[in-house]
């Protein structure tokens, strides 16, 4: 049989270990570890074009390009943030400057453009997209698509002030 010693000493000790140890949060506000900011990606900046128009569509439509833009480190959704998307489709090449729109979020930092179907280009279904507007720091991404017959693809920016 076990004997427990309590006393004064250990329990001092003991609500000390306690406090250090985790449930101080439930008595102090934690703060935001932050969010980090969104990476350029190699290859994301491939045919950019500075200035594409803003558009309702690019080309037919018929795939969606969204995702959302945040602040880094409060995670804050971003309005009025200027997205360009370019891509290899089914209407033109990457080059191409048919192949190329911009679009704004809306106030819950969402973005939506519906373009043409995106196909292979090098073997991979990819698209592009850049925030430039100049508030954050520039980031250039391309995500590849899991399969050539994927009708949408998603990307997120988390975005830094310069």
């Amino acid at each position: 049989m076990t004997t427990v010693l309590l006393n004064r000493r250990t329990l001092l000790i003991a609500a000390g270990s306690v406090a250090a140890t985790g449930l101080s949060g439930l008595f102090v506000p934690t703060h935001a570890q932050g969010l980090p900011p969104t990476r350029s990606m190699r290859g994301g900046s491939n045919n950019y074009r500075r200035g594409a128009q803003i558009v309702d569509r690019i080309g037919g439509g018929g795939f969606w390009m969204t995702g959302t833009v945040r602040r880094a480190s409060d995670g804050a959704a971003l309005a009025g943030q200027r997205i360009q998307i370019w891509a290899h489709t089914t209407e033109g090449q990457e080059r191409d400057p048919q192949s190329h729109g911009a679009t704004l979020t809306d106030s819950n930092g969402v973005f939506r453009l519906e373009m043409p179907q995106i196909v292979p280009t090098f073997g991979q279904p990819h698209g592009h997209l850049a925030y430039d507007s100049g508030d954050f720091k520039t980031v250039f991404l391309r995500p590849v698509m899991s399969s050539a017959k994927d009708t949408s693809l998603e990307a997120h920016f988390v975005l830094q002030p310069v």
